[in-house]
């Protein structure tokens, strides 16, 4: 073997290949690929069975390394650039696998069934590559079932369908090929000559471009497979997101708590002494159960944290026709994990939304900060704000509580979905998504952490003056139940609807009553109200006529009293405040 110093260098960029079940994808991949990887074309059993893709393929080729890329690499050599595809299972159930293989994605190939065109989930996996990825190439497969004499003319109008539905989107005016990656249907014999392909791989060397890869940092491997070699350990196939990695080093494996030392790494059969962020990688390390690590992610020690809850900045996906409510719950995809998660929404502005807190929709950046110094408003649901022809947002965050704790790196993509909704039925099921920004490490977060988090919610409470005691103190009723404990509420201020101000002194008697103190004194025409009030009351009526006093209701009281105040949610002595 070459020694590390003389080893041609290779580039390696990741496509991901997504897009509706049945549509071709992992014909696709196949049909591009020389190299298969040992996660690639449906490996697993299960999906032998079904005929579809259940876990994240890998697969590679290479060619010689783009003139266009040269210029711009610096000092920086390769020889070859080699694609990496990352064939994902389109089928609906599974969509939270495909939000992990997008997240190690650097362009995408949306996969489109021509005869059919976009379906639900081909509009998802656009959704994802959205989020996810800044470069896609639209492929419209399976072209030899179009009549020979249709053909041109079917195809065109399907290109011409696709720019319009990504007009709107990052992908406008992306790039949009036509192939038949598996002429006669994956039945077929292998005779026929896949169609397109290479084409296709020329306009894929074309729309690369070079990663970003930094090796600083902590090491953050997303891992897919796992399998042991007797003799040798335990290898460990998957892509690195982030760091490095080198034989000899220790790595933590988080999901079991371990950790185990380097042994040797292979890129694509071939033996490295290291790797890097966007490598795609088997990493041997010594022994271990492979079967309690099918999935997950492998680290430097102690980098990761495992949450018991977080804080993340949050945008709807404007494609989901539901209501995102406080309370509710959705399943949550964060690093390379799905787990169910309460959900609460809260935001920094009154609740009447003040000039320049909306953000129109184009502006896709979250505004991603967030301080416990700051003061939260408590939302019912997620708010939008109507704009000028453009959908407008405030800016807005949630408090996610998940059921099971989850190992993730900091500032991670967190999407939301309803993955329980019907699979066939023609919704979007990815609901929002955002960073997370602050994460609970503490299993009793709720009392050591959340208080930390200033969020109120306004309260409004109102009752009727029931009767003067003298200029200067009146007693209320209909504020309070008769369990409430009014100590809570000494010392708050209320107003009359006669535009007195005072303070509750006190409860009076058992019934919830309250007293107040005005202090600058009832104004006479108050008094008079009360008094000509008081009078009425006092006319009973004949035997058999109920007396005034008991037609009163509570808002028939002439003079009303109002009490406003917040309380903070996660406060554990539920102090009531007034601004």
């Amino acid at each position: 073997m070459a020694d590390a110093g003389n080893r041609p260098k290779t580039l390696n960029f990741n496509v991901g290949v997504l897009g509706h079940v049945d549509s071709g994808k992992t014909s696709l991949a196949r049909a591009l690929s020389s190299t298969a990887s040992t996660a690639a074309f449906d490996k697993n059993p299960q999906s032998k069975e079904r005929g579809i893709t259940l876990d994240l393929g890998f697969s590679a080729f290479t060619v010689p390394f783009p003139e266009h890329l040269s210029q711009t690499c610096g000092d920086r050599k390769y020889d070859s650039l080699q694609f990496t595809l990352v064939d994902c299972p389109g089928h609906a159930s599974l969509i939270r696998t495909i939000i992990g293989g997008a997240q190690i994605i650097d362009l995408m190939m949306l996969v489109v069934d021509v005869v059919k065109g976009m379906q639900t989930q081909t509009a998802e996996c656009l959704l994802i590559g959205q989020l996810t990825c800044s470069q896609m190439v639209v492929i419209l497969n399976k072209i030899d079932l179009l009549p020979s004499d249709k053909r041109q003319g079917a195809m065109d109008k399907m290109t011409k369908r696709m720019h319009k539905t990504l007009e709107n989107t990052r992908f406008k005016g992306c790039p949009v090929i036509a192939v038949a990656a598996k002429p006669g249907g994956p039945e077929a014999p292998d005779t026929e000559e896949a169609q397109g392909i290479s084409e296709l791989i020329e306009l894929l060397k074309s729309q690369a471009f070079l990663p970003q890869r930094d090796p600083a940092g902590a090491l953050l491997m997303a891992v897919d497979h796992c399998f042991s070699i007797r003799g040798q350990g335990t290898v460990i196939t998957g892509t690195i997101l982030q760091g490095s990695v080198n034989v000899n080093d220790t790595v933590e494996i988080p999901a079991l708590k371990v950790t185990r030392k380097v042994k040797s790494i292979q890129m694509f059969r071939k033996p490295v002494p290291s790797a890097m962020q966007g490598d795609r990688v088997g990493v041997c390390v010594t022994q271990f159960d492979p079967k309690l690590l099918e999935r997950g992610v492998v680290c430097t020690p102690g980098s990761l944290r495992t949450l018991y809850a977080a804080v993340i900045s949050v945008r709807k996906i404007e494609y989901y026709r539901g209501v995102l409510s406080s309370r509710a719950k959705f399943h949550i995809t964060v690093g390379h994990e799905t787990v169910m998660a309460r959900i609460s929404f809260f935001h920094r502005v009154p609740p009447e939304i003040q000039n320049g807190d909306c953000i129109p929709s184009s502006q896709k950046q979250c505004l991603d900060f967030f301080s416990f110094d700051w003061e939260f408003h408590h939302l019912d649901e997620y708010l939008t704000c109507p704009g000028d022809g453009e959908r407008q947002e405030v800016q807005q965050w949630a408090l996610l509580e998940f059921e099971r704790p989850v190992t993730c790196p900091p500032l991670c993509l967190v999407i939301g979905s309803r993955l329980d909704s019907d699979i066939h039925g023609n919704t979007c099921r990815l609901a929002f998504h955002g960073k997370l920004l602050e994460g609970f490490e503490d299993k009793n977060y709720m009392e050591t952490a959340l208080p930390r988090l200033k969020i109120s919610k306004d309260k409004q409470k109102e009752g009727g003056v029931e009767r003067v005691t003298d200029d200067y103190t009146v007693i209320g009723r209909n504020l309070f139940k008769k369990e409430t404990n009014l100590q809570l509420f000494v010392g708050l201020k209320v107003t009359l609807s006669t535009g007195e101000t005072g303070t509750i002194e006190g409860g009076f008697g058992q019934s919830g009553k309250i007293k107040i103190r005005i202090p600058e004194g009832l104004k006479e025409e108050t008094k008079q109200l009360l008094s000509s009030s008081s009078k009425k009351k006092g006319k009973g009526g004949t035997k058999n006529e109920p007396s005034k006093c008991e037609e009163t209701k509570p808002e028939s009281q002439p003079v009303t009293i109002h009490l406003n105040f917040k309380r903070y949610v996660y406060d554990p002595h539920k102090k009531m405040v007034q601004s």
